[in-house]
Parts: structure tokens; sequence; C-alpha cells
């Protein structure tokens, strides 16, 4: 058996030689027997994106899934860093050669080389984070419909506003980033239809499917510039789709003249930046940390399977996060009018639409 340990690996490139359409939304994984006493003879692992394992985002929410599951489950488990693309395939390889259970792979830059992995290693089992695109025995997709939860962040940041503009922008224009983009522009329009105003949004034009990128995940420097121009034009609210540039864009904020706000997304970024708790008015949180759990779980137990698990409003797959510091700053009937979105979303007489959906 093996000894129960952590072991992680860094990219390739950083080493050396080591290296659809879905079905009705799932439930929650469910709950898999698991003892902290008993260690299990099983390996789980992951395979970061480029953003690498310190990118305040998904690949920090999965290594905390792992820290969960070794002590829930007994698991060993390997963390692989990725620093570029070009260590993709080298880190599923290593993965495969080191006899891995169960490998996350975390985030949809990786569908090629998950899917080619996969492929060639028809025991191997693998789930991949933010991608339905791969139809096989052996991967299991793991997708969320944030813009449920960017719809009730989109009506939030409208009625919080003093200036009658708010803004998104995003890091580079894939299905995942623009689905946020689409819920938070049809939750500023519910607003507008509901309270009678015109809120103004900057930064994504839902039916033509047009706005404003950084190009980049990583260019902390791009998150702040692109925020100090939204922040010229008047916005006072502003939600960055876009890795750790959010970073960028809380020195900006810091640094205006007036009141300005911004909204996270995947992670409670309260939590996991608490300098910009002062700036933070909520966040559009995916919960892949209790999804990657209750996976592994289900793999210890043997009871994997290739069905989609989608995150919505409905199995908390999805949601905002606390006001934290803003929770006497918003309102008793804004923050009520959002959780009624809520309910109407979940009971279906409100449904959030987009070309983007998982």
């Amino acid at each position: 058996m093996r000894q129960h340990r952590t072991r992680t690996a860094v990219a390739l490139a950083a080493i050396g030689g080591l290296a659809t359409a879905l079905t009705a939304c799932s439930a929650p994984p469910a709950e898999s027997g698991g003892d902290a006493a008993a260690t299990t003879d099983f390996l789980a692992c992951m395979v970061s994106d480029f953003g690498g394992f310190d990118d305040r985002g998904f690949n920090q929410a999965v290594l905390a899934a792992l820290d969960t599951a070794e002590e829930k489950y007994g698991v060993e488990t390997l963390r692989l860093e990725s620093t570029t693309e070009n260590d993709y395939a080298p880190n599923l390889a290593q993965s495969v050669d080191q006899g891995c259970d169960f490998t996350v792979t975390v985030g949809f830059s990786l569908a090629e080389a998950t899917k080619a992995a996969a492929e060639q290693n028809p025991d191997s089992r693998f789930a991949i984070i933010d991608d339905s695109s791969i139809d096989l025995p052996n991967v299991k997709p793991v997708v969320f419909d944030t813009a449920q939860a960017s719809f009730l962040a989109g009506y939030l940041a409208a009625g919080y506003s003093k200036t009658g503009t708010v803004a998104v922008f995003g890091g580079q224009p894939f299905p995942p980033v623009l689905l946020f983009m689409d819920g938070f522009s049809d939750g500023v329009d519910r607003y507008n239809a509901d309270a009678g105003t015109q809120v103004k949004l900057l930064g994504w034009d839902k039916a033509a499917q047009d706005g404003t990128f950084a190009g980049t995940f990583t260019d902390i420097a791009a998150g702040k510039t692109l925020t100090q121009t939204f922040i010229d034009q008047g916005a006072d609210v502003i939600m960055p789709v876009a890795g750790s540039l959010y970073l960028g864009s809380g020195e900006a904020a810091h640094e205006a003249p007036g009141d300005v706000v911004l909204v996270g997304v995947d992670n409670d970024v309260v939590e996991l930046s608490p300098d910009l708790a002062d700036v933070m008015l909520t966040s559009v949180m995916k919960q892949m940390a209790d999804a990657v759990v209750e996976l592994i779980g289900q793999a210890v137990a043997d009871e994997f399977d290739n069905s989609p698990f989608i995150g919505e409003l409905a199995n908390d797959g999805v949601a905002i996060a606390p006001f934290h510091e803003y929770e006497d700053s918003v309102s008793p009937e804004l923050a009520a009018a959002v959780d009624a979105i809520r309910e109407q979303i979940i009971s279906g007489e409100i449904v959030v639409e987009s070309v983007n959906s998982p």
C-alpha cells in the first residue's frame, strides 16, 4: 500500500526531465464514504493550467480540494503544475506514469491534451474542469452554469451603482469567460426593467457577443489599465473575468478617487485576497473544491462515471459570495430582491439563457 503523503511536481519546463450537448442538470456528486483515519491505496492527481498553482483561482481551489480529500478519504495526492500550455501533455503523461487513479485537469485549455491522454490510456480516469467537449467513457466533464450566479451579481451591481454605470471585461473570449459576462449583462438588464432605471453596462454586448478583453489571464498590469479605463468612463462596479488580473483591478479600485467596488469570479475573492476586502462587493463562485472532493470520493468508491456534473444555483454548484464588508452598504431591499431573483431562477420562473451555457 502506498504511504499516505502529498507529492508535488512542477511543470516539465521547470524541472528538466520530469515532467454535449449536456444532459439535464445533474445533482451534486453524491456523498461517498470516507474516513480520515483510514488510508486507501489511491492516488488522486491534478494538472494545473498555465496559471500555475498560485493563481488565486481555479488551481488553488483544486489544490484545496486535494488537501480535503487526503483528510477525508485517506488518499495520496500528486500535484503537477503547468506554467505554459506546452507542459500539459508531459504533465498528463507523468500522471499516467505515476499511476494516478484519478486525474483532475484544471481548465478548458487542457481539453485537447486531456482527450489525447484519455484516448491513449483508457484504463485511467480523468475529470476536466470547465470543458464539456470530451465524450469518452473515462472523462467526466465538470462545468458550471455561472450565468445564473452572474445574473445575480449583475442585478446587485446595477442596484448598488451610484454612477449608473457598471463594467465587465474578460481575459480572453473563451466560452466559460463569456458565460460570466452574459449572465452579468442579463442581470443588469433585469434590474433596469424592475427598477425603471437605465444603468449602463460597459465592456460587453451580449447580443453581438463582443466586448473588452485583456488578451491575457496573467498580466496584472493589464487588469489595472482596463479597470482604470472603465473608472474614467464612470463605472463604479467592475467585474474582471480574467484570472489573476483582478489583482490589478484591486489596485485601480484602491487608487480611484471615488467609491469603486469589484465583483470577483471563480472563488470568494475576499478569502483568497483579504487585502481586497475593502473593494470587493461580492464574488461569483464556482464551487469547484466541493465538486472535486466528492468526485474523488466517488472514484475511491469505484463509482466513477462520465456523466457531466453541472453546477448551478439549484445544487449550490454556483453562488454569489457574502457581501462581507459591504453587508451594511447593500440596502435590505436590494439584498431581498437578489434573494428573490435567485429563487425565481431555481424555480424556472426566470430562465437565464446564453449561447455559451454548458
